[in-house]
């Protein structure tokens, strides 16, 4: 099922790793040129574009672009109550998570009179995004929204692609969550449109429930998609700020001749259950773990709800076993592939975790599979895609604060550090900024000198 690369007696560099490992294909540059007229539809046409989108894009024409808050209380009041406890589980582990993400401010004293201060503050206003098509996921809205409020972000609106058979809502699990999280801005808008609407706000429908300005623009925009939304996040790239554009979920799993068969295929089953394209890869240097993990697959494979799904992701050029020589060369190649999520079933799995410099998230040892980072060990399961763990991080509260420099010097700190300041704006030729310090120090002086103390003190001379 899965395809066998052998990587065994072979001495690669990095660069030849990356081009060997299989990756999903996806041309964020193609889909630019289907999403660039959307956004421009959007700009434009504000309300009625939106509502033209849903039609031709979800098959429905919604009522309300804004969903009212009747219909979030009314989701949570239905919501399973097994199904709301679980959330509120995993909505308490993800602020303790994030919580402990928060940088502290700083004050350095670069000398005396002179005073650095590092402050970090919150964007204003964020729009987030949970997608639809093939599941639902209020995880999505949780870890997406646990980690701007704990940030400390005033402003959050959500919004999730319309549904036909909810009467041009989106679903109600993900109406419930936002109800759960005390978030009131909701819209019934998918895709690359719901990334315009947030960068550039959208005005109301006239003659319809909107009101006059229907959305605001945000500052920044997160959330996973397809990759039409990915596009979409490139193209306001600037505009907006964006925590990265996501591809199709993948999964790697270094293990060694210790790993629990069983184990290793549900985990790969798991992720390829996302997506015909979802990628599924086990790195190992255990031909015996690799026979006994597609003997697993077989027998685990016919029991899941979405078997064909499954299968034509573990079975897709891109999911594959890549076997290689010992444990050294499976951590060279997890570090080249740089997982989105990386599973780590080895004898020492701490130590060989401490090896790993490019994943998403790492989960170490046997039972921490990656279902459960996607709902609530307290970690983020929005994480970088298609091999940018290589630069990017996970969702975390930095996606919504920015760090600021206060610089407060006093007169006597500015004066002694005229000479060199003056030198180097010299230097640059910039007389004006050489000026703009020259001025401070003559006026410092000037008070100096006809301060009451100046009669006595000699102040003429300093």
């Amino acid at each position: 099922m899965l395809q066998l690369i052998d990587l065994r007696g072979r001495k690669l560099t990095e660069s030849e790793l990356v081009e060997i490992l299989p990756r999903a294909e996806v041309d964020v540059d193609k889909a630019l040129e289907s999403v660039r007229p959307i956004i421009d539809q959007v700009r434009a046409g504000g309300g009625r574009a939106l509502r033209d989108l849903a039609e031709q894009f979800d098959q429905v024409r919604p009522e309300h672009l804004r969903v009212p808050v009747a219909e979030l209380k009314r989701a949570a009041d239905e919501l399973d109550p097994e199904l709301r406890a679980a959330m509120e589980i995993s909505i308490a582990h993800n602020r303790a998570g994030h919580g402990a993400q928060l940088p502290q401010p700083a004050e350095t004293q670069i000398m005396p009179g002179g005073v650095v201060r590092q402050r970090w503050i919150p964007v204003r206003r964020v729009g987030l995004y949970v997608p639809g098509g093939l599941a639902v996921y209020p995880s999505s809205v949780i870890h997406n929204t646990v980690a701007a409020q704990v940030a400390g972000v005033e402003s959050i609106a959500l919004a999730s692609p319309p549904q036909a058979e909810f009467a041009g809502l989106p679903h109600p699990t993900i109406l419930a969550a936002c109800y759960l999280l005390g978030i009131t801005e909701v819209y019934a808008v998918g895709g690359a449109q719901a990334i315009a609407m947030f960068a550039y706000g959208a005005a109301g429908e006239a003659n319809s429930v909107d009101p006059e300005q229907l959305c605001d623009r945000v500052d920044v925009v997160t959330g996973p998609g397809n990759i039409f939304v990915a596009a979409a996040k490139r193209a306001v790239r600037g505009v907006v700020g964006i925590d990265a554009e996501a591809g199709t979920t993948e999964i790697a799993i270094v293990a060694d001749g210790a790993a629990n068969p069983a184990f290793v295929a549900a985990d790969l089953i798991s992720q390829a259950e996302h997506d015909p394209a979802a990628a599924s890869v086990l790195i190992t240097d255990s031909a015996q773990l690799v026979a006994a993990v597609e003997q697993e697959m077989a027998v685990q494979i016919p029991q899941t709800k979405h078997a064909q799904r499954i299968q034509t992701a573990l079975s897709g050029p891109q999911s594959a076993v890549v076997l290689v020589d010992d444990l050294e060369k499976a951590v060279e190649v997890a570090n080249a592939y740089a997982a989105e999520h990386l599973e780590i079933h080895t004898a020492a799995p701490q130590e060989t975790a401490a090896q790993i410099r490019n994943a998403g998230a790492i989960f170490v040892g046997p039972y921490s599979p990656v279902p459960l980072g996607d709902y609530m060990a307290g970690s983020n399961h929005v994480l970088p895609t298609g091999g940018s763990a290589r630069f990017a991080a996970g969702l975390n509260v930095f996606a919504f604060i920015k760090p600021v420099q206060e610089v407060e010097y006093q007169p006597d700190a500015l004066q002694e550090l005229f000479p060199p300041l003056r030198t180097i704006a010299i230097a640059e030729d910039l007389p004006a900024h050489a000026a703009s310090l020259a001025v401070r120090v003559a006026a410092d002086r000037l008070t100096a000198d006809s301060g009451p103390e100046s009669s006595t003190t000699g102040g003429a001379d300093k």
